[in-house]
């Protein structure tokens, strides 16, 4: 006799083994065959017409994702968010990381990352344009003259943003060992709530998991956020010859509220000609 399934309802072999692998209940399947016999392509086509098992399960969320949610959600009712992009040509930074890579390595016994030139284009350029390091506080605008950078740090139970304090008196070697520091701990869950607190901007970078465009959100009570994307080599005119260069789209998500579009474009503009022009950053020019 046919194997019988848990139903009851006696099947051919290959029926049978189809039906567990896909936890049908046979007695739910209109059978086609002789006599009514449920048959395999009655099993499959029941299955493919979604008849089959479509499981759920409902899980909790953690309490950062809860915090994360809430963040985001407040960003959205809470700030007029616009995004502005760029592109830049990462030539000359990734030239110099080669060139200096392993000497700096040797000197600060940590590796000379992307993530440095950022964040201190970025401190310089938050010092040339206050605007995009201000925050809003009911009807008033608050500068400060800091840059308290925060890092967006991806674990296993959700996206984290430490602070760097002071960048602006940060050396690389400082930027890229606290950045790795804060990396160590929330891997290990060993970051403090003071670690997370009091940042004035916030850069991000979606490129560590391939993203090529996006538009990070606004981290209130701060007024804006740098996006980083993912280098790709593509063809660019430079002094009327087609080139290839390693590109990367960079975008600025702010409140528009308090920052004009020029103020945005100028920002981006300048952090672009930093990286462009990296030995005049290590210069401070």
């Amino acid at each position: 006799a046919a194997p019988a399934a848990k139903s009851g309802v006696e099947l051919p072999p290959g029926a049978a083994a189809y039906a567990a692998r896909n936890d049908v209940n046979p007695a739910d399947v209109a059978g086609s065959g002789r006599g009514g016999r449920v048959t395999k392509e009655d099993l499959v086509k029941h299955v493919t017409s979604g008849g089959g098992a479509r499981p759920e399960q409902r899980v909790p969320m953690t309490r950062i994702r809860q915090r994360i949610a809430e963040r985001m959600m407040q960003s959205k009712n809470s700030i007029a968010m616009l995004t502005s992009f760029n592109e830049v040509n990462l030539g000359k930074v990734m030239a110099m990381r080669k060139e200096l890579g392993e000497p700096f390595e040797k000197t600060h016994g940590i590796k000379l990352g992307f993530m440095s030139f950022f964040a201190k284009a970025a401190a310089n350029a938050l010092q040339k344009h206050p605007i995009v390091n201000a925050s809003v506080d009911g009807n008033d605008v608050i500068y400060h003259g800091y840059a308290d950078i925060s890092i967006a740090v991806a674990t296993d139970k959700g996206l984290v943003t430490p602070v760097l304090r002071n960048v602006e008196n940060m050396s690389f070697a400082d930027v890229e060992g606290a950045i790795a520091g804060y990396a160590k701990a929330a891997r290990e869950g060993g970051l403090k709530l003071e670690d997370l607190q009091g940042g004035t901007f916030t850069i991000t970078n979606g490129g560590t998991f391939g993203s090529l465009m996006s538009t990070p959100i606004v981290n209130p009570p701060q007024s804006a956020i740098l996006g980083m994307h993912a280098i790709k080599e593509r063809p660019i005119a430079e002094n009327g010859q087609v080139v290839i260069a390693p590109m990367m789209y960079i975008a600025l998500s702010y409140d528009h509220r308090i920052i004009d579009g020029k103020d945005a474009v100028l920002f981006l503009v300048d952090i672009k000609n930093q990286l462009e022009n990296p030995h005049r950053m290590l210069l401070g020019l």
